[in-house]
Protein backbone atom coordinates (compact mmCIF):
# COMPACT_ATOMS: atom_id res chain seq x y z
CA UNK A 1 0.00 0.00 0.00
CA UNK A 2 1.08 3.59 -0.56
CA UNK A 3 1.58 6.04 2.28
CA UNK A 4 -1.18 5.79 4.87
CA UNK A 5 -2.82 8.76 6.53
CA UNK A 6 -4.79 9.51 9.67
CA UNK A 7 -8.45 10.31 9.01
CA UNK A 8 -10.92 11.65 11.55
CA UNK A 9 -14.71 11.58 11.19
CA UNK A 10 -16.28 13.70 13.92
CA UNK A 11 -19.22 16.01 14.57
CA UNK A 12 -22.78 15.74 15.81
CA UNK A 13 -24.20 14.46 12.53
CA UNK A 14 -25.06 10.92 11.50
CA UNK A 15 -22.65 8.98 9.32
CA UNK A 16 -19.27 8.75 11.05
CA UNK A 17 -19.26 4.97 11.47
CA UNK A 18 -20.97 4.55 8.11
CA UNK A 19 -18.20 6.53 6.39
CA UNK A 20 -15.54 4.44 8.11
CA UNK A 21 -17.31 1.20 7.13
CA UNK A 22 -17.53 2.40 3.53
CA UNK A 23 -13.80 3.09 3.48
CA UNK A 24 -13.19 -0.37 4.96
CA UNK A 25 -15.44 -1.98 2.36
CA UNK A 26 -13.56 -0.24 -0.45
CA UNK A 27 -10.18 -1.27 1.01
CA UNK A 28 -11.26 -4.90 1.45
CA UNK A 29 -12.41 -4.90 -2.17
CA UNK A 30 -8.83 -4.09 -3.14
CA UNK A 31 -7.47 -6.95 -1.06
CA UNK A 32 -6.34 -4.83 1.89
CA UNK A 33 -6.67 -6.17 5.42
CA UNK A 34 -9.05 -4.02 7.51
CA UNK A 35 -9.65 -4.27 11.26
CA UNK A 36 -12.26 -2.10 12.97
CA UNK A 37 -12.12 -1.79 16.74
CA UNK A 38 -15.47 -0.66 18.12
CA UNK A 39 -15.66 1.12 21.45
CA UNK A 40 -18.75 1.66 23.61
CA UNK A 41 -21.03 -0.31 21.27
CA UNK A 42 -22.44 -3.41 22.92
CA UNK A 43 -25.68 -4.23 21.08
CA UNK A 44 -25.83 -6.23 17.87
CA UNK A 45 -25.52 -4.08 14.78
CA UNK A 46 -25.92 -5.09 11.13
CA UNK A 47 -22.30 -4.35 10.22
CA UNK A 48 -21.15 -7.22 12.45
CA UNK A 49 -22.87 -9.76 10.21
CA UNK A 50 -21.94 -7.99 6.96
CA UNK A 51 -18.27 -7.73 7.84
CA UNK A 52 -18.18 -11.34 9.03
CA UNK A 53 -18.91 -12.28 5.41
CA UNK A 54 -15.85 -10.31 4.26
CA UNK A 55 -13.36 -12.15 6.46
CA UNK A 56 -10.38 -12.50 6.24
CA UNK A 57 -10.18 -9.08 4.57
CA UNK A 58 -12.33 -7.19 7.08
CA UNK A 59 -13.07 -7.91 10.72
CA UNK A 60 -14.63 -6.08 13.66
CA UNK A 61 -13.42 -6.41 17.23
CA UNK A 62 -15.39 -5.02 20.15
CA UNK A 63 -13.31 -3.27 22.80
CA UNK A 64 -14.65 -3.42 26.34
CA UNK A 65 -11.54 -3.57 28.51
CA UNK A 66 -9.58 -0.90 30.32
CA UNK A 67 -6.26 -1.93 28.72
CA UNK A 68 -7.32 -0.54 25.35
CA UNK A 69 -4.30 1.75 24.89
CA UNK A 70 -1.79 -1.07 25.45
CA UNK A 71 -3.71 -3.54 23.29
CA UNK A 72 -4.06 -1.06 20.43
CA UNK A 73 -0.43 0.02 20.63
CA UNK A 74 0.71 -3.59 20.38
CA UNK A 75 -1.68 -4.26 17.49
CA UNK A 76 -0.43 -1.23 15.54
CA UNK A 77 3.22 -2.13 16.21
CA UNK A 78 2.61 -5.70 14.99
CA UNK A 79 1.17 -4.31 11.69
CA UNK A 80 -1.38 -7.07 11.01
CA UNK A 81 -3.68 -4.73 9.03
CA UNK A 82 -3.44 -2.15 6.24
CA UNK A 83 -6.40 -0.13 7.51
CA UNK A 84 -7.20 0.24 11.22
CA UNK A 85 -10.49 1.87 12.19
CA UNK A 86 -10.99 3.00 15.78
CA UNK A 87 -14.75 3.45 15.83
CA UNK A 88 -16.10 5.68 18.62
CA UNK A 89 -12.59 6.21 19.96
CA UNK A 90 -13.58 9.78 20.88
CA UNK A 91 -16.39 8.41 23.09
CA UNK A 92 -13.85 6.09 24.72
CA UNK A 93 -11.67 9.12 25.45
CA UNK A 94 -14.58 11.07 26.92
CA UNK A 95 -15.50 8.08 29.12
CA UNK A 96 -11.96 7.69 30.40
CA UNK A 97 -11.10 4.38 28.71
CA UNK A 98 -8.19 6.12 26.97
CA UNK A 99 -6.74 9.61 27.01
CA UNK A 100 -6.29 11.99 24.11
CA UNK A 101 -2.55 11.51 24.68
CA UNK A 102 -3.02 7.73 24.20
CA UNK A 103 -4.73 8.34 20.86
CA UNK A 104 -2.02 10.80 19.78
CA UNK A 105 0.56 8.14 20.65
CA UNK A 106 -1.22 5.64 18.40
CA UNK A 107 -1.12 8.22 15.61
CA UNK A 108 2.62 8.70 16.17
CA UNK A 109 3.57 5.01 16.11
CA UNK A 110 1.40 4.17 13.12
CA UNK A 111 3.54 2.58 10.40
CA UNK A 112 3.90 4.90 7.38
CA UNK A 113 1.88 2.60 5.10
CA UNK A 114 -1.03 2.03 7.54
CA UNK A 115 -4.27 4.02 7.20
CA UNK A 116 -5.72 4.95 10.59
CA UNK A 117 -9.34 6.06 10.84
CA UNK A 118 -10.77 7.58 14.03
CA UNK A 119 -14.46 8.27 14.62
CA UNK A 120 -16.61 9.92 17.26
CA UNK A 121 -18.11 13.19 18.41
CA UNK A 122 -16.13 15.94 20.09
CA UNK A 123 -12.68 15.02 18.85
CA UNK A 124 -10.09 16.70 21.09
CA UNK A 125 -8.13 19.52 19.43
CA UNK A 126 -4.78 17.76 19.84
CA UNK A 127 -6.09 14.80 17.82
CA UNK A 128 -7.51 17.07 15.13
CA UNK A 129 -4.20 18.94 14.89
CA UNK A 130 -2.27 15.71 14.21
CA UNK A 131 -4.73 14.22 11.69
CA UNK A 132 -4.16 14.41 7.94
CA UNK A 133 -7.87 14.56 7.09
CA UNK A 134 -10.74 15.77 9.28
CA UNK A 135 -14.36 15.55 8.21
CA UNK A 136 -17.02 17.03 10.45
CA UNK A 137 -20.51 15.60 10.09
CA UNK A 138 -22.95 18.36 10.96
CA UNK A 139 -26.53 17.61 11.92
CA UNK A 140 -28.86 19.90 10.01
CA UNK A 141 -31.99 17.82 10.48
CA UNK A 142 -32.55 14.39 12.02
CA UNK A 143 -35.69 12.31 12.51
CA UNK A 144 -34.36 11.40 15.97
CA UNK A 145 -35.65 14.81 17.09
CA UNK A 146 -39.15 13.58 16.20
CA UNK A 147 -38.83 10.56 18.47
CA UNK A 148 -37.59 8.02 15.90
CA UNK A 149 -35.37 5.45 17.59
CA UNK A 150 -32.37 3.69 16.03
CA UNK A 151 -33.62 1.32 13.34
CA UNK A 152 -32.22 -2.12 12.49
CA UNK A 153 -30.27 -2.04 9.25
CA UNK A 154 -30.08 1.76 9.17
CA UNK A 155 -28.65 3.03 12.46
CA UNK A 156 -27.68 -0.36 13.93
Amino acid sequence: MEKGYVQVYTGDGKGKTTAALGLGLRAAGRGLKVVMFQFIKTVFSGELESVRRLEPYFEIRRMNGLNAADELEQFIRDRPADVVILDEIMAAVHRGLLTAADVCRLMEIKPPEMELVLTGRNAPPEILARADLVTEMKMVKHYYRNGVKARDGIER
